[in-house]
């Protein structure tokens, strides 16, 4: 059996007659007049084949019928206002989408992300993280606003808010002879940290082999700590069962790695300046 589909108008008006007692009040609430009022109510009563309401010339009571239906059109208006709720306010919410590179995890985000909740609580964060170059490819692809990543090597863009010295890491127990080929623990191209490890190996001449392609810095850091061999990383990485191989002429010097901030002068930037400020002022310590 079909039943007809009750029209949120009519049960608003219902309601509000049920509840003020007379057609009057109800159109004084309603904003409408008086017939009107009238007319959705002998609209819904027409609707669903049954009177809701007991007449007379003192008062206006609801019959069994209009009873059980109170309730009802109660939640039904709920859900309804709810409904559009959701819509209007979402619609008002701003919303920030941001990356940030692995670079700053673990180190800096747990903090970073407790200062922008109380900073911009009212803004909802969508966050993305990863390697530097897929933040930067999807900011390309306009699918970020903000992004904190590594400068990328090829594309000199962004205002640099924190440099780091680049370092050979490898486990503790790494003591490999000289003229032996360097394991290395790298990340997939186009990845910077690759380049610079390749680069500075060639510049004198020492062979070297990948022994661990992985995905991750965590993936990397992970590596490197199990033996699998030595990598270039920021000295931030630097944790408890590595070591740092001093600059030789088997190990040559490593420059600085730089963290930039990419889409400033967007105009959802105004909702993270207080964030970034933060970060270069807490950076700069």
């Amino acid at each position: 059996m079909r039943y007809p589909d009750l029209e949120i108008d009519l049960l608003r008006a219902f309601t509000t007659v049920a509840e003020t007692g007379s057609f009057t009040a109800a159109a004084d609430v309603v904003g409408r007049s008086q017939s009107a009022v009238s007319q959705k109510i002998i609209r819904l009563e027409d609707l669903l084949g049954r009177p809701l309401f007991r007449r007379t010339s003192r008062s206006l009571v609801l019959t069994g019928e209009g009873e059980r239906l109170l309730s009802a059109a109660r939640r039904m208006l709920e859900f309804n206002d709810l409904a559009v709720r959701t819509l209007v306010d979402s619609a008002e919410v701003e919303r920030l989408r941001i990356g940030i590179s692995e670079d700053f995890v673990p180190h800096h985000l747990p903090a970073l992300l407790s200062k922008f909740a109380s900073l911009c609580p009212a803004v909802r964060l969508e966050l993305m993280t990863g390697l530097s170059c897929n933040l930067l490819a999807a900011y390309d692809e306009d699918r970020l606003d903000i992004v904190i990543a590594k400068k990328d090597g090829r594309a000199q863009r962004g205002r640099v808010i924190w440099r780091e010295p680049l370092m050979w890491i490898s486990s503790n127990q790494y003591d490999r002879d000289p003229g032996e080929p360097v394991p290395l623990v790298l990340l997939p191209a186009p990845c910077t940290y690759r380049g610079v490890a390749i680069k500075a190996l060639d510049s004198v001449r020492r062979d070297w082999f990948v022994a661990c392609t992985t995905n991750s810095l965590a993936g990397a850091r992970a590596a490197v700590a199990g033996g699998f061999g030595v990598t270039v990383l920021g000295r931030s990485f630097v944790q408890d069962g590595m070591q740092v191989i001093r600059p030789s002429d088997q190990w040559p010097a490593l420059p600085m790695t730089e963290i930039v901030v990419i889409g400033e002068e967007k105009s959802e930037a105004r909702i993270v300046q207080p964030l970034l400020s933060f970060l270069t002022d807490n950076l700069a310590h």
